[in-house]
């Protein structure tokens, strides 16, 4: 099946490389280009794109605002396409407030080309893109917070073992590494991840990392 994707960045030469690299690709399908936020949300929803990515930074209207458009939909929309943010700089506030708004993740400019297609990738299959200096800051920006009670009711929903699942995704482990630690089958922790996701109306595992910490249920310093 091939991957949809548009590209959103106010440089031309970015643009360019990125689709140029991406097109190469059997499985990807450079869709549709845009200069600015404003035009990326028109090219979005006229294109309907799996992937979008999305610079933080532009002119007319930057890309976290643009990405909360295509996030949170108004009445009538039914695309909703997975976004990953692309900055140059990995201490970037825009990223986890993007993250926070339901971005998939997120990738540096200058990251290697092979980087990129990966990323395209994995967050076409439903997973999250969280480079570990994001993860260390996200803990960092949490740990100076206090859980928010409405957050740690909706815990109450999980089994055990969802939570404890939910533990090991917010300590950053892979389907994998969940599934050697827990003595499971990998399809299992598939399963169990998804029901998690669902019962906390959660998009994918970036968004499950913030409840994580958020409700209180891991605290950074954790092992």
């Amino acid at each position: 099946m091939t991957i949809r994707v548009i590209i959103v960045d106010d440089q031309n030469m970015v643009r360019a490389g990125f689709a140029a690299l991406l097109a190469a690709q059997s499985d990807i399908d450079v869709v549709g280009e845009a200069a600015n936020g404003q035009k990326g949300i028109e090219v979005s929803r006229s294109t309907h794109p799996d992937v979008v990515l999305m610079d933080v930074r532009m002119p007319e209207l930057d890309g976290l605002s643009a990405a909360r458009a295509l996030l949170d939909p108004p009445p009538g929309v039914v695309h909703v396409p997975k976004v990953l943010m692309l900055t140059t700089f990995d201490v970037d506030d825009y990223v986890y407030e993007a993250l926070r708004a339901g971005a998939s993740g997120f990738l540096l400019k200058d990251a290697p080309p092979a980087d990129l297609i990966s990323a395209v990738r994995v967050v076409a299959a439903g997973e999250a893109l969280l480079a570990p200096s994001v993860t260390r800051r996200l803990i960092a920006d949490f740990a100076k917070q206090r859980p928010t009670p409405r957050a740690s009711l909706r815990l109450n929903g999980l089994t055990p073992r969802e939570t404890e699942v939910l533990v090991l995704i917010a300590r950053g482990l892979s389907n994998q590494e969940i599934a050697e630690r827990l003595v499971l089958a990998e399809q299992t922790v598939k399963t169990h991840i998804g029901r998690v996701l669902n019962k906390l109306d959660l998009r994918d595992r970036a968004q499950a990392v913030i409840f994580a910490y958020e409700s209180g249920l891991v605290t950074p310093g954790e092992q």
